[in-house]
């Protein structure tokens, strides 16, 4: 059986494209194993097969419950796959789904209430850092002193900022789609 190692990046509020991306790998005959820091994905051939791929956010989940937890979703047909900074990577072939549409999540509000504990335990902690640092540039900005490497780092500080507000909109954006879902 051969294998295959591939390089991919997906942000914390990407994992509806993570959890795409795999299932398109899997129906192109690689079955995912596992992940790997910084960004690379495990896979090993398989024969091609439409198989959904479904991501849960709950760092007590996996550690302090492991057995109601990974039962419940064994219960529903789910097959777990890893554990991963606070992420199980769960899957299921797209036949044995219940309606088609069938996910991990019983409904809208269960999914918010992911997306919550991702923002509080992910974006939120690197949003207190970039402020931290930003005090920091401030004082920075009033030496008159400051040379290339504090311009450096400002730049750096800048660009970094920037990625993080990128990262904390698209969070906004899928949580006012999910909680739209919850008022339907």
């Amino acid at each position: 059986m051969s294998s295959k190692l591939a390089l991919r990046f997906f942000t914390v509020p990407e994992w509806e494209k993570e959890q795409d991306y795999l299932r398109a790998m899997h129906r192109k005959g690689w079955r995912f194993v596992r992940y790997i820091l910084p960004c690379f994905y495990c896979f090993e051939s398989c024969e091609p097969e439409d198989v959904v791929y479904q991501l849960d956010y709950n760092e007590d989940g996996a550690a302090r419950h492991s057995d109601e937890y990974f039962q419940l979703f064994r219960d529903c047909g789910w097959e777990f796959v890893q554990y991963f900074a606070g992420f199980s990577y769960f899957r299921k072939p797209a036949s044995e789904l219940r309606g088609g549409e069938e996910g991990i999540f019983s409904d809208a509000a269960s999914r918010l209430d992911m997306m919550k504990r991702m923002l509080i335990a992910r974006l939120l902690p690197v949003l207190v850092i970039l402020l931290g640092y930003a005090l920091f540039c401030g004082e920075l900005l009033k030496d008159p002193y400051a040379g290339w490497d504090d311009w450096l780092a400002l730049a750096l500080f800048t660009a970094l900022a920037a990625f993080v507000a990128a990262q904390l909109w698209r969070f906004a954006a899928n949580y006012l789609r999910v909680r739209a879902q919850t008022r339907k």
